[in-house]
């Protein structure tokens, strides 16, 4: 892979990174309790936790991924997991 593309595979992995976290924050506004109805607490606070977990896991791959692609960027062999 040319390192330009694999700079940018780096950086579209880290952008991938921000939109799931502004996706978890859009799900934890939409599950909140407010006064007028929503979701019971409780259960906003196991959707926040399962999304997250789900979110989290997504964005330790796509980090892993882009390091692995910065490797190759400068020059470097891919690091064994």
């Amino acid at each position: 892979m040319p390192p330009k593309i694999a700079r940018l595979a780096a950086f579209g992995a880290f952008g991938v990174c921000a939109v799931l976290i502004v996706i978890w924050a859009y799900v934890a506004w939409l599950s909140r309790h407010t006064s007028l109805g929503g979701m019971l607490p409780i259960m906003s606070v196991v959707a926040w936790v399962a999304t997250g977990l789900i979110a989290l896991a997504l964005i330790g791959v796509h980090v892993y991924v882009a390091k692995q692609l910065f490797f190759i960027a400068n020059g470097d062999e891919p690091r064994e997991i």
